[in-house]
């Protein structure tokens, strides 16, 4: 029996099956996945998350009152998005005991589920080629990275594709269950993160669908409704009322003239994050300049396509305003807006021929990877704020509030495993800043010796290292 030529297909088609890529780069992932937020990227944003998640399993389990450990003498209490990804990393913790790192694998494990629903997608909507060079591209752009942090932007991103695909199912086949997807899935995906709601917005394009029932339409847009309801009172209401009654949120949106000054003042930043954060190639970005000729070249062939990009384009555009110089000073907030980048590169992708298209892919493979491996290692420079809680342990009595010169960042503070205060260096030591932290129920300085000197009138030096001092702070400052 002559194998050869069966297997020979066999293995041609697993290279270009996007399921062997997303569990090859699933795998790849898994590389340091149990590290804890101390990389140099973004590790105060996932300390923020996991926070919130350590304070669901020691405290209170309420998803309307997310806690914090950054707000001094207030409650904690925090005017955010909706804690849906903390709560999983709670319910994990609640069955295993609490770890660093859980974070990542449910963020790992969602995001790679999401891109494969986008390939879904764009294989039913279009065909398996333009799903393929779309859903490896969106993989290995700055999905890759933060596809593994302890954030929530690809993970909602990842649950509303999901929602949209059952949307699309839904308008298709009109079975309830692809309608409940669509629901559960979108709402939660944009109470995770609100700048999710730009790719919901892609659903403006069916009202101008003649082919689809308008009972259809109908039952869509209404659990559409429901959702952005569920939305905006979380974010419109129940965030503002947070604020109100416990005085601490963690983003503050811009009104449409101040947020345009801000992100016209930032441009250099703010294209960055297009040309490069985007896809961490510039290879990638040429790609999708390249699929921006060719589909504008078919734009009557795209009519109803690029009618949808536009809606979203428009949503997103408004976000960027919205947020102001958040958006070009963070790098996760173009996030939402990288699967359509990927579609339209992948379009480029289509129209050439294939041995050009596959030697591409590789060197964009190689590029963005390389650019964002350093997420996967941790400095051994770090390590020692791993030790922190058991040295606090010792020195602070549980419950004290203290004072860490940790920045803005809640990371020292998180690894301290304790309440308080968190600022610069040079803002506690100005004026009567301890004095003033003192009055409020402030007991303890931990000051990390990284950042600088420590300064010798606020107390008692109770410990010392290379690393970090704690001191134990006197209760009558002049």
């Amino acid at each position: 029996m002559n194998l050869k030529p069966s297997s020979f297909r066999y293995k041609i088609s697993i290279w270009l099956d996007i399921r062997f890529w997303l569990l090859f780069f699933f795998v790849i992932r898994l590389f340091g996945i149990t590290n804890a937020p101390l990389e140099m990227g973004h590790n105060w944003r996932q300390s923020l998350t996991n926070m919130v998640a350590r304070n669901f399993l020691e405290g209170r389990v309420n998803l309307f009152y997310p806690v914090i450990d950054i707000a001094g003498e207030k409650t904690g209490i925090i005017g955010t998005e909706f804690p849906f990804f903390n709560y999983l990393i709670y319910i994990v913790s609640s069955v295993f005991g609490y770890a660093h790192w859980y974070g990542r694998g449910i963020n790992l494990v969602v995001t790679t589920i999401g891109v494969y629903y986008f390939y879904k997608l764009i294989k039913s909507l279009f065909n398996e080629r333009l799903a393929f060079f779309s859903a490896f591209i969106l993989c290995i752009s700055v999905w890759f990275g933060f596809g593994r942090k302890m954030m929530p932007d690809t993970f909602s991103v990842a649950l509303v594709i999901i929602g949209i695909y059952y949307g699309y199912r839904y308008l298709v086949e009109a079975k309830l269950g692809s309608l409940i997807g669509f629901f559960v899935f979108c709402t939660l995906g944009i109470l995770c993160k609100i700048p999710a709601l730009s790719l919901f917005s892609i659903f403006g394009i069916v009202a101008f669908s003649k082919s689809v029932p308008i009972k259809r339409t109908i039952l869509l847009y209404s659990a559409g409704t429901v959702s952005f309801a569920i939305v905006s009172l979380w974010y419109f209401y129940w965030v503002p009322h947070l604020v109100g009654t416990y005085d601490f949120e963690l983003y503050f949106p811009r009104s449409f003239s101040q947020g345009l000054k801000e992100v016209l003042d930032l441009w250099p930043q703010l294209i960055e994050k297009f040309y490069f954060v985007a896809f961490s190639s510039f290879i990638a970005f040429a790609t999708f300049l390249g699929g921006v000729f060719y589909v504008l070249r078919d734009r009557k062939k795209l009519k109803m396509p690029l009618f949808a990009l536009g809606i979203v384009f428009v949503v997103f555009v408004l976000f960027i305003i919205k947020t102001g110089l958040v958006f070009p000073l963070h790098s996760y907030y173009v996030v939402p807006f990288v699967p359509v980048m990927a579609f339209v590169a992948a379009y480029f992708f289509t129209c050439i021929k294939s041995r050009y298209a596959y030697v591409i892919l590789a060197l964009i493979t190689i590029e963005s990877i390389a650019n964002q491996h350093d997420d996967m290692l941790l400095k051994e420079s770090e390590m020692y704020k791993l030790s922190l809680e058991s040295i606090v342990d010792k020195y602070v009595p549980e419950g004290d509030l203290i004072i860490v010169n940790g920045t803005p960042s809640p990371q020292l503070m998180y690894f301290a495993h304790r309440k308080g205060w968190t600022e610069d260096s040079e803002v506690i030591q100005e004026g009567d800043y301890v004095k003033e932290q003192v009055q409020k129920g402030a007991k303890y300085l931990l000051w990390d010796l990284v950042k600088g000197d420590l300064p010798a009138a606020y107390g008692k030096t109770v410990y010392t290292d290379e690393n970090i001092a704690i001191v134990k702070l006197h209760q009558k400052l002049e």
